[in-house]
């Protein structure tokens, strides 16, 4: 029986000959092999992520370290005086802006910055605590309490989130002139403390914006060498997926796949804000509808309502509509129709066949003027 389920569980992995030989042998090699499996499985899940663009952290700085009481003791000196050193600053944390960083993923929830050293004899010093440097892709905004406090929008660009507590003072500092002896050392204060919301302010120069099922993650696929998830339900996307675009004069425009929009989003319905946001962090937008549906100019209409509730003048940033799926029969009418209704410029296309996908880019890159 046992061997039966392993057979059934291998089955995709390994061709059935080799099937036999992993069931003809012990049960741990068998076991073994399995959690084996596993691993490769889990690793190529984690080759697609998900797309982060927004945090919050929560961030303390490193605890100064306390001063040092002590009293110097050498050859032939009985009674010397105080000597104890103060300790270490605590390390800062800071957040560095680098392009090779793409994504908030990496982003920690929480991050600690190192202790300062305590203070020792013979006046030295505790070791100051090493600065945190947190890296984070260029562009991005860090606010507190809805407030911008800091914006990486350049390479290396580096902002202090947290300082570092100072160091106590050792008994050395506390010498007086009535007080040569003094037994007390301070402690050193602790490092500064604060929640953050980091938000990435550009996710992409086009973002597609679309209700679900118009074929989005298709027109990715199509267009670059993201691979998004693709299937024949809706909200097969609930996160943004972003690909590149390469021209052969070498130039990249990246365009990010946005979650499907659903009537009254701006009234947060379902997720709404949350995809809503990525749309408000894409340079330009293009929308995307389906031609197959006889009710596609209602499409449009309700896509730029949506986003202009949700923000004055978001919708201008969208020139032109790609209309998916022409080659449906039904669709070819719809688009005649769709170009009669609007101002906006129309390209028809078919990501799943590849048709006029080439024409689609240089639209692309001529809206952008690059």
């Amino acid at each position: 029986m046992l061997h039966h389920s392993i057979k059934k569980v291998l089955q995709p992995f390994i061709c059935s000959s080799l099937c036999y030989a992993i069931i003809s042998t012990s049960k741990i090699d068998c076991k073994r092999f399995l959690a084996d499996i596993a691993k490769k499985q889990k690793f190529r899940d984690s080759k697609d992520r998900k797309f982060i663009d927004w945090r919050r952290v929560r961030i303390k700085a490193g605890k100064g370290g306390a001063g040092c009481v002590s009293f110097f003791r050498t050859a032939n000196v009985a009674k010397g005086g105080p000597d104890g050193g103060d300790g270490g600053d605590g390390g800062h944390v800071i957040f560095q802006a680098d392009h090779t960083v793409r994504t908030l993923e990496p982003i920690r929830n929480m991050y600690v910055g190192k202790n300062g050293g305590q203070g020792t004899s013979r006046y030295r010093r505790g070791q100051r605590g090493k600065d945190l440097i947190v890296k984070v892709p260029v562009g991005t905004v860090f606010k507190a309490d809805n407030e911008i406090i800091a914006d990486l929008c350049k390479q290396d660009e580096s902002f202090i989130a947290c300082r570092g507590g100072l160091g106590g003072n050792g008994n050395a500092s506390f010498v007086t002139a009535s007080n040569r002896l003094p037994r007390e050392a301070s402690d050193g204060t602790p490092g500064e403390e604060i929640r953050l919301e980091a938000e990435m302010q550009t996710i992409a120069d086009v973002g597609l914006v679309g209700f679900p099922n118009a074929g989005k993650s298709t027109l990715l696929r199509a267009l670059s060498r993201a691979k998004p998830a693709v299937a024949a339900y809706p909200f097969t996307t609930r996160n943004p997926h972003v690909g590149v675009i390469e021209y052969d004069d070498y130039m990249q425009i990246a365009v990010a796949d946005i979650p499907g929009l659903v009537v009254g989003a701006h009234q947060n319905v379902g997720l709404g804000h949350s995809f809503l946001r990525h749309i408000e962090r894409c340079r330009s937008l293009l929308y995307v509808i389906d031609a197959s549906d006889d009710e596609l100019c209602h499409q449009l209409d309700a896509l730029h309502f949506e986003l202009e509730q949700y923000q004055q003048g978001l919708s201008t940033r969208s020139p032109a509509v790609v209309a998916n799926k022409m080659d449906l029969p039904q669709a070819t009418e719809n688009i005649r129709r769709l170009k009669e209704m609007t101002n906006l410029e129309v390209i028809a296309i078919s990501a799943q066949y590849q048709e006029n996908i080439q024409n689609l880019k240089n639209l692309i890159r001529n809206l952008l003027k690059f």
